[in-house]
């Protein structure tokens, strides 16, 4: 007859040991200063199509009004662009520094959600071990079962 297994935890003992999930994104969030949120918010402005296309559309009016219109208006000479390109590199100075300090906040909040997201592979894992527990430990009592009433398995499973 096989030894029967020590008997597994019960659900009530296994959730007391159980810690309480994590919301990683609020902690995140609380952690986070004025100009962090700013710099995140530029982040996921600057990278969208929408900024994409007012950049182009500025730069196509731009380009469009001093090379079109009457030379009396224009402001930024055809050719030299000295006004627009000042402007341009005034805003990817400014934007360049922004993003990466943008990117290295949404870098650790994903290091964070992996973090937790390891954690929480753990605890599956530890409660699949539970179940796993269970079921050998009731296997164990239907063998016994099986034996006290002069039944072999391999008949059990015949029938």
């Amino acid at each position: 007859m096989p030894h029967a297994p020590a008997k597994p935890l019960s659900l009530e003992e296994f959730k007391k040991q159980r810690k309480k999930p994590r919301d990683v994104n609020k902690e995140f969030a609380e952690k986070m200063s004025r100009i962090d949120r700013f710099a995140v918010w530029i982040t996921e402005r600057v990278g969208t199509i929408g900024f994409f296309l007012i950049i182009f559309v500025w730069t196509v009016l731009w380009l469009a009004w001093n090379f079109l219109a009457p030379k009396d208006l224009q402001f930024d000479p055809p050719m030299g662009f000295v006004f627009w390109l000042f402007i341009s590199n005034l805003i990817q100075i400014l934007l360049m520094p922004l993003i990466m300090v943008g990117q290295n906040i949404q870098g650790r909040h994903a290091e964070a959600r992996a973090e937790n997201d390891l954690e929480v592979n753990i605890k599956a894992e530890q409660e699949i071990e539970v179940v796993l527990r269970h079921l050998e430990y009731q296997n164990a009592i239907l063998i016994t079962m099986l034996g006290k009433m002069g039944v072999s398995v391999e008949d059990a499973l015949r029938k």
